[in-house]
């Protein structure tokens, strides 16, 4: 399948080179290596979600407190993603990539897949934001419509009114419908571009899920005497507090009114260069504190990731600084919203999209 291609702009070409040169030598300025931060994350996440398991389990006759060590571990788990995955899959915690592979390889064990996760968010979501039917992080549901110039069907012209039903199953659905569907359907998005998934991806991807769910249920259940009931409605919690605490964090970024949606023209080009492309489909987030920097990974500022993926979140507040600048200084497009904002907005696009209102930026 022939891949879309962005338009070609000799000064936009400049232009970013420019920025680039900004950027690289702002990051050499700064003394010491700041990823040593996230190499002590990589040892200290897992163990706090390992921990929260064990902890849960040996104090499993107080039900109080395994459910509140379970939701925790929802809370872990979306912070190793955020911290740790995400970064493991750009390779930018250690210089070694078989390290960073070790870290990647965390996200089999949490219930999710990280081939094929990888795969989605390198060579789908940073190649094509915001690209309907080659970002896989649009890709339609027949529940949530996120396009705004495809036409709302069925109970998609409501879903304004029930999303927040829909969302908190986030996680399920990425671990038990999503991941299944990417390896197996032909018409997913990852199986049109990316080619055959080799047969060992596949069975490694099955028995990691069932591994997740041996130690997650039939372990407390049959080993610590867990009820049926108690272990089921904990597990349930958590990924219910992971799918929320994740979308709090990953919704404000892309799928806004306010964003790009850029449709490929009869031979698959797009209407922006690549940089343009970048500042029209990506926001950040005006929140710049310590718990967003070290906690969150720093994903307020996501136009810095998806225009410089090779450097951590740890400078990132840095590039921020050259973006915004070179953006004022060169009139292009830089957007930056209060999390409630964003997050009204994220609501604002379900609605004017359930309506079949216009796309607003088609122009």
């Amino acid at each position: 399948m022939e891949k879309p291609s962005y338009l070609k702009n000799s000064d936009d070409t400049k232009l970013f080179n420019e920025l680039r040169k900004k950027v690289n030598q702002r990051i050499e300025a700064i003394p010491g290596d700041r990823d040593i931060y996230i190499q002590i994350k990589a040892v200290i996440l897992p163990l706090i979600y390992v921990g929260l398991y064990f902890f849960a389990v040996f104090h499993a006759e107080k039900h109080g407190l395994y459910i509140l060590s379970f939701i925790l571990m929802g809370i872990s788990l979306v912070l190793i993603y955020l911290n740790l995955i995400h970064e493991a899959a750009h390779n930018n915690i250690f210089k070694s990539k078989r390290l960073n592979g070790m870290v990647l390889h965390i996200f089999d064990f949490i219930g999710a897949n990280s081939y094929i996760w990888k795969k989605r968010h390198i060579a789908s979501h940073h190649a094509y934001p915001n690209v309907d039917g080659w970002d896989t992080d649009i890709e339609q549901s027949g529940l949530l419509l996120i396009v705004p110039w495809i036409k709302a069907k069925g109970v998609q012209k409501y879903q304004d009114k029930f999303f927040f039903l829909v969302y908190p199953l986030y996680l399920f659905n990425w671990m038990f419908i999503r991941d299944f569907r990417d390896f197996f359907d032909k018409e997913r998005v990852i199986l049109k571009t990316q080619g055959r998934i080799p047969l060992v991806e596949k069975v490694k991807m099955v028995c990691y899920k069932l591994f997740y769910f041996f130690y997650q249920i039939v372990i407390p259940v049959v080993f610590f005497k867990v009820s049926i009931g108690l272990a089921l409605g904990a597990w349930f919690l958590q990924v219910i507090s992971a799918s929320i605490f994740a979308l709090f964090v990953l919704l404000p970024l892309h799928p806004l009114p306010d964003n790009a949606f850029p449709r490929l023209d009869k031979d698959n080009g797009l209407p922006f260069s690549w940089l343009r492309h970048q500042l029209e489909v990506t926001n950040d987030l005006k929140e710049n504190n310590w718990f967003v920097r070290n906690v969150l990974g720093n994903f307020n500022f996501h136009v810095a990731h998806h225009l410089f993926p090779n450097y951590s979140y740890m400078y990132y507040n840095e590039i921020t600084e050259e973006i915004e600048e070179f953006a004022k200084e060169h009139g292009l497009v830089y957007k930056r919203f209060p999390l409630f904002t964003a997050l009204g907005k994220h609501r604002d696009l379900l609605r004017q999209n359930a309506n079949n209102a216009y796309y607003i930026l088609e122009e």
